[in-house]
């Protein structure tokens, strides 16, 4: 079936799918998250508990493939687990509110696509699409280390940068579906070492994913030295003091402070998760209250750095809670 066919299959099925959604008391909710590597599954109880958890590698630049390989696992899981369910799917990208079609994914056969349509139609039921970074705030700021706070934002620190923004336990989206990107804006307040403007992939300078992505902070350290080493390696190589080690995270930190506290100005959240490969370099925790309040106008700073409870967990499990409640 071609994405033509899938559409108006999915839009004749429209009026079956609302009456779905009003009428069923769920059992589980069941999320998604498509990687660019991985495509995996958990499926939740009402409590939160994790009932079911498969994976299956992303069919690569291959969209029906990949539409084929999501429809796949959800009937497998259907089979397993039983009863009344949904779904939600943490997406690299989001839908334009103009058409709906897929933009801003590094997975990008994906671009140009109407995934929510196509996807709708070959399971027969409403789906809710979100952002990863966007999912991985949600499941932190429901049952994680954000549990209980009025308004948490999330970052993802990995390949990419990215964010996502929770108030009173709703995700917050925005009217062009960017609200928490981040990693797109520019890095506040450059300094000689910041320059020239790193290009982006996204076609601009300076951005804030073009210094703080885990790509990043390797070319900045392979500059410097000539070596090649990840961040983790990095890491050790600074807590054994060595001194370009330690200058590479020093500076990297330094940026990194001086963009958390430009979030910190505009949201002002009660707390910031840290996530992605990036979350797991424990002196983040110990330095960034240090770098981050010069730069927030304010006399004190409240907002709290955590580590993400739910760990690489998160997007999935936040792409299940996309109907929660509270959630809209």
């Amino acid at each position: 079936m071609d994405s033509g066919a899938r559409a108006l299959r999915g839009g004749r099925a429209h009026g079956k799918m609302q009456a779905f959604i009003f009428s069923v008391a769920f059992m589980y909710r069941i999320g998604i998250d498509l990687g660019g590597t991985k495509i995996e599954l958990v499926a939740l109880a009402g409590d939160g508990e994790v009932r079911l958890r498969q994976r299956v590698p992303t069919p690569q630049g291959d969209y029906a493939g990949t539409l084929d390989a999501i429809a796949a696992l959800v009937r497998g899981a259907e089979a397993e687990i039983g009863g009344d369910y949904t779904v939600g799917i943490g997406t690299p990208g989001a839908p334009s509110q103009s058409g709906g079609r897929m933009k801003n994914c590094n997975s990008t056969c994906l671009n140009g696509q109407p995934f929510q349509a196509d996807i709708e139609a070959l399971l027969q039921r409403p789906v809710r699409l979100a952002n990863d970074a966007n999912c991985f705030t949600l499941s932190e700021a429901i049952d994680g280390a954000g549990k209980d706070a009025r308004a948490v934002f999330g970052v993802i620190l990995g390949t990419g940068v990215g964010g996502g923004m929770v108030l009173e336990g709703r995700l917050w989206q925005g009217a062009n579906h960017i609200a928490g990107e981040w990693g797109h804006m520019p890095l506040p307040l450059p300094e000689a070492s910041d320059l020239p403007l790193p290009g982006c992939y996204c076609g601009r300078h300076g951005c804030v994913e073009a210094y703080l992505s885990g790509p990043a902070l390797q070319a900045q350290y392979a500059a410097q030295t000539g070596l090649t080493a990840t961040p983790a390696e990095i890491a050790t190589l600074a807590e054994g003091n060595a001194q370009c080690a330690m200058a590479v995270l020093e500076t990297y930190e330094r940026r990194l402070g001086r963009a958390l506290a430009q979030v910190v100005n505009l949201f002002d959240p009660e707390v910031i998760v840290l996530g992605g490969g990036l979350s797991n370099l424990a002196r983040l925790y110990r330095t960034l209250p240090e770098y981050m309040a010069p730069h927030v106008f304010s006399d004190t700073v409240l907002t709290r750095i955590v580590p993400p409870l739910h760990g690489d967990s998160s997007g999935v499990r936040g792409a299940a809670w996309l109907w929660a409640p509270v959630t809209g």
